[in-house]
């Protein structure tokens, strides 16, 4: 175990599977004690007891509608009361619902896609900020590639909301720079092991798309997890502001 995050505290949002998951792994490997919150994939009793094995501290496992703002603010509420404050925020709940063509999507549909993408983001920061470190925290914005080149066909609702991430975090990192806090976005690509690619992806699709990844191979949440781990740390307190593209070169921004 590492020791950069020694003594800091850090709240996972959709932290049961997938990228998010492998975040807050990450993050006690580094020192962090963790509170997670998660929907409908809850984290297993082992997962949850390696991570108490390698911290010596249980992390916390919050069900949650991450797009309620009354179960937001108590939960939130929840992680600081048990950790004194919150040095560290990952807002990764989000999801492509469906694909849909604009022209065929209706009104209620668009308005989820926000939902889970937009409002679950806001609401974890709002109700997170007065819990946030005196000394500065750090923030870090789950995004997406389809934020950068639109995504696939029918995924416009949801590259929309992708690219309202990068807007939502230069905006909160000009806000809340003087107080020391850095807020950040992390851009994956094409990440195998998630409930999004084994939803939508197929074998030949898989195939297809790592042809078109320099490094030629798919990326894991591991590797998202690596950068959201730099960003957390005291080596990116002069980082504030960008979109950490983690995509194997598939994509310049």
């Amino acid at each position: 175990m590492g020791n950069t995050l020694q003594g800091a505290s850090a709240l996972v949002t959709g932290g049961g599977v997938g990228i998010g998951r492998a975040i807050a792994a990450g993050l006690v490997a580094e020192g962090a004690r963790v509170a997670l919150t998660y929907r409908s994939h809850a984290p297993e009793d082992s997962f949850l007891s390696e991570l108490e094995r390698v911290s010596g501290h249980r992390p916390l496992a919050i069900q949650l509608d991450a797009t309620n703002e009354a179960e937001v603010e108590s939960a939130t509420a929840q992680v600081a009361a048990k950790f004194g404050a919150i040095n560290i925020l990952v807002n990764n709940v989000g999801g492509l619902v469906e694909r849909s063509p604009i022209a065929e999507m209706s009104a209620s549909l668009w308005d989820h896609v926000v939902a889970v993408n937009l409002d679950s983001l806001f609401l974890a920061t709002r109700y997170a900020l007065p819990f946030l470190a005196a000394d500065g925290g750090r923030i870090i914005n789950i995004a997406s590639l389809a934020g950068r080149n639109g995504g696939h066909a029918g995924a416009t609702a949801y590259a929309t909301t992708k690219a309202g991430i990068f807007g939502f975090t230069r905006g909160l990192a000009k806000e809340l720079g003087p107080t020391g806090t850095t807020v950040n976005a992390i851009a994956p690509g094409f990440i195998e092991a998630t409930p999004f690619h084994d939803r939508f992806t197929s074998a030949a699709s898989k195939a297809a798309t790592i042809e078109t990844i320099p490094v030629g191979r798919a990326g894991t949440p591991e590797d998202v997890a690596s950068a959201a781990t730099w960003l957390a740390s005291p080596s990116a307190s002069f980082v504030s502001g960008i979109v950490l593209d983690v995509n194997g070169a598939q994509y310049f921004g």
